[in-house]
């Protein structure tokens, strides 16, 4: 079976969700004060439903550099949560899912959309948190073979190497069920991880000065970041609702390969790190904008490494019915 049938196919059998939550355990930005409009709450009142009898600095939660997300599906009486991503350390995905009472045991499974440490460095933590919370059962982890090459960025006459992810035996070990592969599936029932995203935009290019370690121990470069897949979620009655954790790929081609996979049906919201911010991929945020507009999209949720010069290019094309930055303990129901 091609890639291309495969993703119909996973793509074909998702069904339809009533609701869907998402929660955004880490992010870049905390934001308590800014307005936002119905559908969205802000981290206060979540923090409040959890307990919070004052304000004060040791009840907020932390912004750090990185993206994790709480998504929880309902079907008829089926209710279903995944965590996309882990963040970059297991400090943030415990204080902020304890402030926000985030019930670690009700996820059953975790997705991790591509391997970098801001997205992978918190799910040692978040595993055992969900083990302590859920019985000791295991929890499936998808994830591609890709994602663990040592990989690094270049910094000046030398490579800055990232922090080693846990590997598939390592997650085992510790009480995952690793799901690894380069195809779409279907996971928790309810939720579409995508196969590899094709590289269509001539001005998306990656991410400049990516390296990894090559068979020999030596750095090669590795712009493209290929073992890096989106999640989707089909809402009822509106359209696929996209979540791209970093876009390394590109916004642009995982929202064409989104609208590939499911052909004839609306792309409703696309959330998450569009990875707008840097020298060198800040120039393609104006035809990263005007290419957004034939989608259509009902909400853009910028998060993580979209950067300020692209939330405020979108904000100014879009206009703030439609584009809400996110922001830590924020959530957001569809």
């Amino acid at each position: 079976m091609s890639a291309e049938t495969d993703s119909l196919d996973a793509a074909g059998r998702l069904p339809e969700v009533d609701e869907l939550e998402v929660l955004i355990l880490v992010d870049n930005v905390t934001d308590l004060t800014s307005s936002v409009p119905d559908g969205v709450e802000q981290e206060t009142e979540s923090l409040l439903r959890a307990g919070m009898k004052e304000l004060a600095g040791e009840r907020l939660c932390c912004a750090h550099f990185g993206l994790s997300l709480v998504l929880t599906a309902r079907r008829g009486g089926e209710r279903r949560t995944v965590l996309f991503d882990g963040g970059p350390e297991g400090y943030a995905v415990e204080r902020n899912g304890d402030r926000l009472g985030l019930d670690f045991g009700t996820i059953d499974g975790v997705v991790l959309s591509h391997g970098h440490w801001d997205h992978a460095g918190g799910l040692g933590r978040a595993l055992e948190l969900i083990r302590a919370s859920n019985g000791g059962r295991e929890v499936p982890f998808h994830l591609h073979p890709g994602m663990f090459r040592r990989r690094g960025i270049e910094h000046g006459d030398h490579v800055l190497p990232f922090k080693r992810l846990l590997d598939p035996g390592e997650l085992a070990a510790r009480g995952a069920r690793p799901v690894v592969s380069d195809r779409a599936e279907i996971a928790a029932d309810l939720f579409y991880v995508s196969g590899e995203i094709p590289r269509l935009t001539p001005y998306e290019r990656g991410l400049p000065g990516h390296v990894a370690e090559n068979g020999d121990g030596e750095w090669e470069p590795d712009p493209w970041i290929v073992d890096e897949r989106f999640l989707a979620v089909r809402l009822r009655g509106r359209g696929i609702a996209v979540f791209t954790a970093c876009s390394h790929a590109g916004v642009i081609n995982v929202l064409h390969e989104a609208r590939r996979s499911f052909p004839g049906v609306p792309l409703h919201t696309v959330f998450g790190g569009f990875h707008l911010s840097g020298e060198a991929i800040e120039p393609i945020i104006p035809d990263t904008v005007e290419d957004l507009k034939p989608f259509g999209l009902a909400r853009i949720v910028p998060c993580h490494c979209t950067g300020w010069r692209a939330v405020a290019a979108l904000h100014a094309a879009f206009g703030d019915r439609v584009v809400v930055p996110g922001a830590v303990g924020r959530r957001f129901r569809f």
